[in-house]
């Protein structure tokens, strides 16, 4: 049957008495709203940097031969220790120079007695020949060889002195400070002059880090490099480097840029580029790999967010930040790298924003949210980064 104009009054005031009864039972039993932990973003002073892996060579490298063929006679260190300049390193057996040192001392003696007798003749026949007694000619000759008896002297004093100089050969030293190899060749076996590579030297103190720059960091570098009023391949530009080994336990060591190649890799489209570092308790091995950062800018204000404060939306990178109603929105940003324990943002937050550091699952835009209020230290202890 159908209803009368009445009853459907009826009806639809009772459903509209019902659900106003029914709205305040749906707002009690509605979720509170979700506790996330916010704060200000860090603002102060930083400098850009860059990561590139890279390796320590020595400053001084040397192989050390002998200038002098002969069996070895004598090793004088021990291997793998610090030697200075000038420590005996090997002997080569010393007889037969020092036989052909005394001949040639021998050579020299015949010469110089030559020599005085040569002289000797000539001074009288150049009197005799004054006095009319004896003939020009006869002073040429004698002139003659006086000259070549001088000559005689100096050739057999050259023969000595390379005789000598061959001897202090037969003992070889270190020709720079550093940390020797071990011994590559025992006592006894025969040395060829100049090839025989007996052991080898590096310095250590200071220590050379080379790495390769890509072009885009290359020319960033350098126009840090000319503001600071310096050149990139002359010292480097004075740009401050920081490198960490692969041991995290070691802190991290300081060091600047001093030199980079006169022009860029035809194949790989990069620079290789030096730094150089103090190294006096010798930790820094040449070798030895690590992970430099270097300085991409001067200084400037930054402003650095937790990397959990950093959410994705599809293809880009946000920052929720709750409004003064307590609602929630997103800013877009663009990263920077990570420096103090925190990751710099190059654009989309001014460092007065209120953001979620903490809680980030739990909400979307739009959302009302129950803050809890933090303060963010300048700079977090122990990060990996930005130490």
């Amino acid at each position: 049957m159908p209803l009368s104009r009445n009853s459907l009054s009826t009806l639809t005031l009772g459903f509209a008495l019902a659900l106003t009864t029914a709205l305040p039972v749906l707002a009690q039993n509605a979720p509170p709203p979700p506790t996330v932990t916010v704060a200000k973003p860090v603002v102060r002073d930083v400098i850009d940097s860059d990561e590139f892996i890279g390796r320590f060579e020595a400053v001084d490298q040397v192989s050390v031969r002998s200038r002098v063929d002969g069996y070895l006679d004598t090793v004088h260190f021990k291997d793998g220790a610090l030697v200075k300049k000038g420590d005996p390193l090997f002997t080569i057996d010393q007889r037969p120079y020092i036989s052909a040192l005394a001949q040639a001392q021998s050579a020299l003696e015949v010469a110089k007695t030559t020599e005085t007798y040569a002289e000797a003749q000539f001074k009288r026949t150049q009197s005799l020949t004054g006095s009319g007694t004896l003939s020009v000619s006869t002073l040429d000759d004698q002139r003659r060889a006086f000259l070549a008896g001088q000559a005689s002297v100096v050739g057999a004093q050259a023969a000595v002195d390379a005789a000598q100089l061959n001897l202090n050969y037969t003992q070889i030293t270190a020709p720079q400070d550093g940390r020797i190899d071990r011994r590559l060749i025992s006592v006894g076996n025969l040395v060829n002059a100049n090839n025989t590579i007996l052991t080898s030297i590096v310095s250590l103190d200071p220590i050379d880090f080379y790495f390769d720059v890509d072009e885009r960091n290359l020319l960033s570098y350098s126009k840090t490099a000319r503001e600071n009023g310096a050149n990139l391949q002359e010292g480097g530009g004075g740009l401050e480097v920081t490198v960490r080994l692969t041991d995290s336990n070691e802190q991290p060591f300081k060091g600047k840029l001093d030199f980079a190649e006169n022009r860029l890799d035809d194949a790989t489209g990069t620079m290789r580029v030096r730094a150089r570092f103090d190294n006096p308790k010798f930790i820094l091995q040449p070798g030895l790999f690590g992970r430099v950062e270097v300085a991409a800018s001067n200084t400037y204000k930054g402003t650095l967010v937790p990397d959990e404060a950093v959410g994705s939306d599809q293809n880009e990178r946000v920052v929720y930040v709750v409004n003064a109603d307590e609602t929630v929105t997103t800013k877009p940003v663009r990263l920077g790298p990570k420096l103090y324990g925190y990751r710099v943002i190059r654009s989309g937050l001014k460092g007065d924003e209120t953001i979620v550091v903490n809680g980030l699952m739990r909400i979307r835009p739009g959302i009302k949210v129950k803050p809890e209020i933090i303060q963010l230290p300048p700079e977090v202890k122990g990060a990996e980064a930005g130490q």
